[in-house]
């Protein structure tokens, strides 16, 4: 029997514009068929979403009260499909947060802030609502090395190590990995160090490959992934690679180029990352002795302006969100070579900026 999970779309909204909020699909994992595409909540430039760890509750950069928040939703699931329920709003109060993520426990909701330049943390309440803000820490400085982007901060992206004990936040403006010790009580951040990514590079967004020694940090400006070995009892970064995600000659080609999004495939064999103005997503295979990347192929979206792609939680499928196009495309993932197929299916959604799928039934 075909499995149907959830699949929640951010959207890059403003008053009067083309989205509404945050939209809904139900996706089947057998087929790689979505479902028709609605509306589960009106909010306000709602872009990146991530869900509790364990309760039904999806998390939004932006919501209901204003793109300057963050919020939380109950997901109601009925005869209809499922739909969100407002649950709360919170003040980031430095700007709009342009990345969110939680503990692996669910006690603390964690957020980047690009123009600001700095890194919330929010405490969860036992219902998962969002506990007004505990702690916002800027970032200081600026690489300076790409002129117009890198004379200040700009965080990026927050995640947290897998053992609970660190939150990392890219920063495209300092090319550095900022690190946190994370304290869950009290809550609150404190510094620990850095990953330091190469000059001019503008680390946008990373990913632990599954065996936990590793990350993969995506760097924007450059289009390139560096790689670096973890020690996670230091909670220390160390790179060893760095691989261009589109050549030369293909950056010359367009006006504009830009990496937004990575993946590591949860086998730990393969990574993809996403990038805008050449509008492709490139595949990597992973060494498996030595983690290091190798270009396998790379695949046009079928789409504009690709700022975000995931992998369902089967991993046979990718879905790939055009923001300019206002499409999503859909193609299947082969695990043992890394290649991408593109399905003929695209559905149609309002500026889609994040892809975020459900834990399923």
């Amino acid at each position: 029997m075909a499995e149907s999970i959830d699949v929640w779309f951010g959207t890059g909204t403003s008053r009067g514009g083309l989205s509404q909020g945050i939209y809904h699909a139900r996706f089947d994992t057998n087929s790689g068929k979505l479902s028709r595409v609605g509306l589960a909540a009106e909010a306000e430039n709602p872009g990146f979403l991530t869900l509790h760890p364990t309760k039904e509750i999806l998390y939004s950069t932006g919501g209901p009260q204003g793109s300057g928040t963050v919020s939380a939703f109950r997901i109601v699931t009925g005869n209809d499909g499922s739909t969100l329920e407002f649950m709360n709003s919170q003040q980031v109060g430095d700007g709009s947060a342009t990345h969110l993520s939680t503990d692996h426990e669910g006690k603390v909701l964690l957020t980047a802030q690009y123009g600001g330049g700095s890194t919330a943390i929010f405490p969860l309440a036992d219902d998962g609502s969002i506990q007004p803000r505990a702690q916002l820490v800027k970032h200081e400085g600026g690489s300076g090395v790409v002129p117009g982007r890198q004379e200040s901060s700009h965080a990026h992206w927050a995640g947290v190590s897998p053992d609970n004990r660190f939150a990392f936040v890219p920063d495209l403006g300092l090319d550095k990995v900022v690190i946190w010790k994370l304290e869950l009580e009290k809550p609150g951040i404190s510094p620990h160090g850095f990953g330091i990514c190469p000059p001019g590079g503008g680390p946008r967004h990373m990913k632990f490959h599954p065996n936990g020694d590793v990350i993969y940090v995506l760097n924007e400006l450059a289009l390139t992934v560096t790689a670096f070995h973890y020690d996670a009892a230091a909670g220390t970064m160390t790179p060893f690679q760095t691989i261009e995600t589109i050549s030369e000659e293909a950056k010359a080609k367009e006006v504009f180029n830009s990496a937004s999004e990575i993946r590591v495939h949860p086998n730990g064999k393969f990574v993809y990352t996403a990038n805008r103005g050449n509008d492709t997503v490139t595949a990597f295979r992973v060494d498996p002795t030595t983690y290091e990347l190798s270009f396998i192929d790379r695949v046009p979206v079928r789409g504009g302006h690709p700022r975000n792609f995931n992998l369902d939680p089967t991993a046979k499928w990718l879905l790939a969100a055009g923001r300019d196009s206002h499409t999503v495309a859909i193609f299947s993932v082969d695990d043992e070579s890394g290649v991408l197929t593109f399905t003929g299916d695209i559905a149609m959604v309002p500026s889609p900026i994040c892809v975020l799928f459900g834990r399923g039934e």
